[in-house]
């Protein structure tokens, strides 16, 4: 189920004093919290700005081993990992999605469907925390694009609601979540759309892909290559798509 959904308004992208008094609140309020920074991405011909969290690990105090033996969550959400940046730049690069509904699965700090909104689509922004639609939220805001965020457990994600595109990054780290994260994509694709997951050549992929294909879809793979840093970081996003039939 998605539940505590809220919709960036559309003030946020016009040249409007009350969006940047709310941009200016909410880095405050991220700030009290975290250990901030901020950088700068270009994507397409467009240049993004993303806020994450400086030291991920730095968060792993505040997990209580109650909490972590109910949900198993580790912060990776507070990171920008490389297969979102890929992810991003298909979006910007290569997809065409304007008008399309997208929803994005374990979305982090949301850039790559901060991405997929300012190429006009119509965008929910999900992750099971939501410490990181908190930020979702203020990347959205900084980047001045409308979009809508959700708090979604793909281990049981009942709704009626379909999606023209479902879109994912780094999410094939652990083999639990293999099926559930096939069974979200059955459930919130429409008929017709496709999902592209984003993944740093993990070997859980080969799993992920015997899952889809069991389940009736055929997928397509890229093999691509990022810049971060001083490394060269081998992703691939793969086009999953429902066989006709």
């Amino acid at each position: 189920m998605i539940t505590s959904r809220y919709r960036v308004p559309a003030a946020a992208s016009a040249d409007d004093p009350g969006a940047d008094t709310e941009l200016l609140r909410l880095r405050e309020e991220l700030a009290a919290e975290y250990d901030l920074q901020e950088s700068l991405y270009h994507f397409g011909d467009t240049d993004f700005s993303f806020l994450s969290v400086r030291d991920s690990y730095a968060l792993l105090d505040r997990i209580s081993p109650e909490e972590f033996l109910k949900d198993e969550q580790m912060p990776y959400w507070a990171e920008i990992w490389p297969a979102a940046v890929t992810l991003s730049h298909v979006i910007m690069e290569d997809l065409d999605i304007a008008g399309k509904s997208v929803v994005e699965l374990g979305a982090g700090v949301g850039m790559a469907s901060v991405a997929a909104a300012k190429k006009g689509a119509r965008v929910l922004v999900t992750d099971y925390s939501t410490e990181a639609l908190k930020f979702a939220l203020y990347n959205a805001l900084r980047n001045g694009v409308v979009l809508e965020t959700g708090r979604l457990d793909w281990r049981m994600v009942r709704s009626d609601e379909k999606f023209d595109i479902v879109i994912a990054a780094d999410v094939l780290y652990e083999r639990v979540n293999l099926l559930p994260i096939v069974t979200a994509i059955e459930t919130l694709l429409k008929p017709g759309g496709a999902a592209y997951i984003a993944d740093p050549r993990r070997r859980l992929a080969e799993q992920f892909l015997e899952l889809v294909n069991e389940n009736g879809f055929r997928v397509t793979a890229s093999d691509m290559h990022d810049a971060t840093g001083d490394r060269t970081i081998a992703v691939t996003v793969y086009r999953i798509e429902r066989v006709a039939g």
